[in-house]
């Protein structure tokens, strides 16, 4: 049976004995893959509209970036508000930037709804590293309060930042109280809770190896079972491999890191990020971090898109953590870990449909806390027949990395040097 990481997230979190796997067949309305909160919630939805739901796993609940992540949860997408606009007109993408916030509203909602304990902290930052940096941030803030009427964000100058975190790194920030940061795995477990309580059968360990059709229905199978369903939910983003060959041309796995310190204390850590906000800051290659509710440092970033090296990375952020904060190299670093994310060539998310039955989700690009929630909101209601808002977002178009599947990860890793070369600028 398959078990979690060695995460911090793992260690602190109450993880619920392990579901059992398929094995023969079932019969379903509804068949979501992937266990992840974008899955989660699909099959929430679902079930609360009285679909009979199959929810495969192949790991465990949260196993993939749904339980490890930095935790962050932000408005927007990845890419752009004005790479939206430029995709889709401004009309489309005011009604993609909506539906981002409500992501975000739907996510608390849930947490108080069905009382999932994972550390809900209000407050987000992004932090300018450079002038450059700063005057675009500035730029930003008031482009979206007048174009998009967002008014949850204020400016922070260089005097006020560095009040608030204990650095010298960042020359201003723009604080955003709608966003914040949580217990990931928590989340994605609470989520799978309300959904089993709500009728979802759950098979975890149920690796899926194909699908194909069956007259009216679709036959989904597993090493050990098959699910027949009506409709089917592809959220395996990342991992989903070649369970379907096209939606993988679209995308591109990378890793993202993260650390956790060793418990610093109360007075120490909130010495260090005294709003107790989670913090971004605005290079390409990013540092993002926060602190946990036992006072720890959780520190991500070094994203590797050449996928080598794997060994050098715990000590790689660690040493990107004391380019931020000095003061912890006594620090002891207790947990050090890995995911896959799925990026797509524009950054934006892809959600779509293969069949007018098969409908996928994925490509949230390292920016899926709140926005993977409301996309299986939106494939659960385009499957109950209203679907305009899954609509919006899949008319944003999607082209096929280049260098086909063998030369586009060295092709990617080439051209991220020009952006961290970018970041020294």
């Amino acid at each position: 049976m398959t078990e979690y990481l060695d995460t911090y997230y793992a260690a602190s979190a109450q993880v619920p004995p392990p579901t059992a796997s398929l094995a023969g067949t079932l019969s379903a309305d509804v068949c979501v893959v992937g266990g992840g909160i974008a899955g989660c919630s699909a099959a929430l939805a679902l079930a609360e509209r009285g679909y009979r739901v199959v929810l495969l796993e192949a790991q465990r609940i949260g196993w993939g970036a749904s339980g490890r992540s930095g935790g962050q949860a932000i408005f927007g997408t990845a890419a752009e508000q004005s790479t939206i606009e430029q995709l889709l007109g401004m009309d489309d993408a005011r009604r993609v930037w909506d539906l981002t916030l409500e992501g975000l509203a739907l996510l608390k909602r849930r947490i108080e709804r069905y009382r999932i304990d994972c550390d809900w902290v209000d407050g987000w930052m992004l932090a300018a590293c450079k002038p450059r940096q700063w005057s675009e941030i500035q730029s930003w803030q008031q482009t979206m309060a007048r174009r998009y009427d967002y008014s949850s964000t204020r400016l922070m100058d260089r005097a006020e930042i560095r009040s608030t975190v204990a650095t010298e790194r960042y020359v201003g920030a723009l604080y955003d109280s709608n966003s914040g940061h949580l217990h990931p795995l928590r989340y994605t477990l609470g989520l799978a809770r309300a959904a089993a309580e709500a009728g979802v059968d759950i098979r975890e360990s149920s690796r899926v190896l194909s699908y194909s059709r069956r007259e009216r229905r679709i036959r989904v199978v597993t090493e050990a079972g098959a699910v027949d369903c009506a409709q089917l939910v592809l959220a395996g983003n990342a991992w989903l491999g070649d369970t379907a060959p096209l939606l993988q041309r679209k995308l591109m796995s990378i890793g993202s890191y993260v650390i956790a310190t060793e418990p610093l204390g109360q007075q120490r850590a909130r010495e260090l990020i005294a709003n107790n906000a989670a913090l971004c800051d605005a290079n390409w290659i990013i540092d993002y971090f926060r602190l946990s509710s036992d006072h720890r440092l959780l520190f991500g970033g070094r994203v590797n898109y050449s996928m080598l090296n794997v060994r050098a990375v715990a000590p790689a952020t660690r040493a990107r953590m004391l380019n931020v904060f000095p003061q912890l190299r006594d620090v002891r670093v207790d947990y050090a870990w890995g995911c896959l994310l799925d990026i797509t060539l524009n950054r934006a998310p892809h959600f779509g449909r293969l069949e007018p039955d098969v409908y996928f989700l994925q490509g949230f690009s390292g920016h899926g806390m709140a926005l993977t929630g409301i996309a299986g909101q939106l494939a659960a209601e385009a499957i109950a027949g209203t679907a305009e808002r899954f609509d919006v977002f899949s008319r944003i178009p999607h082209r096929n990395f280049p260098g086909g599947m063998l030369l586009r990860r060295p092709a990617l890793a080439l051209a991220m040097l020009w952006y961290r070369l970018r970041d020294l600028l």
